[in-house]
């Protein structure tokens, strides 16, 4: 009997290799390994270069804030009407000749708002030796005026400047309210005023003769210890007591109403008014001009008989 032949045994293929099919040779498959780069030998020459600029640059800052070639030695002022260049010079007298690039514009800044006539400014350096300067002043909306002294007032109740008798521009023709108060007498430029008696001032300032039903030139606003804010018309001679204001009991909201009212009196009869109290938005009186007597001629004596 014939011995049967052994079954020869199967073999793996390689690890990593792909299956293939039967009469087809195997090739293990080969895995690229990562890429190990080396160090450039560029980099730290890179390195060295900028740390050498940042030095550079270091030295060359540093010696530009010791040169005396870029000090301060003048000012360029802009927008400047009613502030004086004196203030500012005098305002930024510490740091002159000091260096532009070591600096610092914010406390310039500062230092220019608080000059009375000074909203708000801005401070910027133009080399070699200059700083610019540039103001918005306050802006002027009465002419408050405290015996021969005429102060400028702005909507927030700050007396900012002086006018003077030669002032000229949009200064010039604001109105003016004459304050003959016993404690306005110490009002100044840097004082600020009640903000009642600014939003009344503005009120009536802002009033013309047609408003009041007035055929005169123009009106005067006044206040006094004696009747508060009196309006007077020109060259009329009326006198129109409009009162004192508070916050609450009798607000300056009225004056809309009070000049309805005398508006009512004065049409048709301003020649005879006198005086007009206006105690509410409804109620008011008038005095009216005395009448002159009419003299009487007397008779022509008769001429003696001759």
């Amino acid at each position: 009997m014939t011995p049967r032949p052994k079954p020869r045994p199967r073999t793996r293929g390689a690890a990593g290799s792909r299956p293939v099919g039967r009469g087809k040779a195997s090739f293990p498959v080969l895995r690229r390994g990562r890429r190990v780069r080396r160090a450039s030998a560029r980099l730290p020459m890179i390195r060295a270069g900028a740390v050498l600029v940042l030095l550079l640059s270091g030295a060359a800052i540093y010696g530009l804030a010791q040169t005396t070639a870029f000090s301060f030695e003048r000012v360029d002022l802009q927008g400047a009407t009613l502030t004086a260049p004196a203030s500012v010079d005098q305002t930024l007298a510490d740091v002159r000749r000091s260096n532009l690039f070591g600096l610092s514009t914010r406390p310039l800044v500062d230092r220019l708002r608080t000059l009375p006539t000074v909203a708000d400014a801005a401070v910027s350096v133009r080399l070699p030796e200059t700083l610019v300067v540039s103001l918005r002043e306050r802006e002027a909306v009465l002419v408050w005026q405290v015996g021969e002294r005429r102060l400028l007032l702005d909507a927030q109740g700050n007396l900012f400047a002086r006018l003077g008798d030669d002032s000229a521009g949009a200064s010039a023709t604001l109105p003016v309210i004459e304050d003959r108060r016993t404690a306005s007498l110490g009002l100044d430029i840097g004082q600020d005023l009640d903000p009642v008696d600014v939003d009344a001032a503005t009120r009536l300032a802002s009033l013309v003769p047609g408003d009041v039903g007035s055929e005169g030139q123009g009106l005067r606003v006044s206040v006094t210890d004696a009747s508060g804010f009196v309006v007077g018309g020109q060259p009329a001679g009326w006198r129109a007591v409009f009162g004192f204001y508070t916050p609450s009991l009798r607000p300056p909201e009225w004056i809309p109403g009070q000049v309805r009212l005398l508006r009512s009196l004065l049409i048709g009869r301003e020649p005879l008014v006198d005086r007009v109290i206006l105690a509410s938005q409804t109620a008011g009186t008038y005095t009216a001009r005395p009448t002159p007597t009419p003299s009487v001629t007397p008779p022509a004596s008769p001429e003696p008989a001759t």
